[in-house]
């Protein structure tokens, strides 16, 4: 049991909580970056790109559910689903950009703020679930939760030092 114990350490948690925030930082990133790619793409662009993606498993297995998933997804790609995408991928990698920043420079309201938002990003994850089913998502906002649970863990921390 120590090594459980020692595993709950404040400064493991700290670590752990300074981790997720990184981690949360490079996928920010990445939406930040992939929300303004999203935004300058074709449909023609990314249908080529699916193809040349796809052709080979198509090749070796022609009734393959994911190639023909995202080759219809390529199709349906409207100009609407791409400004929708855009906007999202940019607002919400800026948002956590920022309220990540906040966090690792330990500035007290930073803390509440990025619980009540990473909460509503939960909410609406979960309702984009029950129409999607996608388990991303579920890893998502299971790693939200988490990631909420340890920011509330440190706000107490900060606010008794």
């Amino acid at each position: 049991m120590p090594s459980i114990k020692k595993l709950f350490e404040e400064k493991n948690i700290h670590l752990l909580f300074e981790l997720s925030l990184i981690g949360k930082g490079i996928i920010a990133l990445f939406e930040i970056i992939g929300g303004i790619l999203v935004y300058f793409i074709s449909q023609q662009f990314l249908m080529n790109l699916v193809l040349a993606i796809t052709q080979d498993e198509l090749t070796e297995d022609p009734k393959d559910f994911i190639a023909h998933y995202l080759i219809q997804s390529a199709q349906n790609f409207s100009i609407s689903s791409q400004h929708f995408a855009a906007f999202f991928l940019f607002s919400h990698g800026i948002i956590k950009m920022f309220l990540i920043i906040g966090l690792l420079r330990e500035k007290r309201w930073y803390y509440p703020t990025a619980m009540v938002i990473f909460g509503l990003f939960i909410v609406y994850q979960l309702y984009r679930f029950s129409f999607t089913h996608s388990l991303w998502l579920l890893l998502i906002t299971f790693l939200d939760i988490l990631v909420i649970w340890l920011t509330w863990h440190e706000y107490r921390y900060v606010r008794n030092k």
